[in-house]
C-alpha cells in the first residue's frame, strides 16, 4: 500500500506539469482566433490610434516650446 503512494507521489508532478502545459498551449489556440476584429472594432481601433498620435505631437510640442528654469529663478 506505502508503495503504491509513493509511487502515485512520484508522479503527480510530471503528470501535474504536463497537464499544465497542455492547457497552457490549448488556450493560445484559441487567442490566435479572436485577433480578428469586426469593422466595428477596426474603426474605433484607428480612432484610438490618431487621437494617441495627435496626444503624442501635443506633448512633444509643449516639451519644445518649455524652458527649462534658470538659477534666477530660485529653483535648484
Amino acid at each position: 500500500m506505502s508503495q503504491v503512494l509513493y509511487t502515485l507521489a512520484l508522479l503527480a508532478c510530471p503528470v501535474g506539469m504536463g497537464l499544465m502545459m497542455w492547457f497552457m498551449m490549448r488556450g493560445k489556440k484559441h487567442d490566435g482566433a479572436a485577433t480578428s476584429l469586426s469593422p466595428g472594432d477596426a474603426a474605433e481601433l484607428a480612432t484610438l490610434r490618431a487621437e494617441a498620435d495627435l496626444l503624442r505631437a501635443n506633448q512633444h510640442d509643449l516639451r519644445s516650446t518649455a524652458t527649462p528654469p534658470t538659477a534666477a529663478d530660485g529653483s535648484r
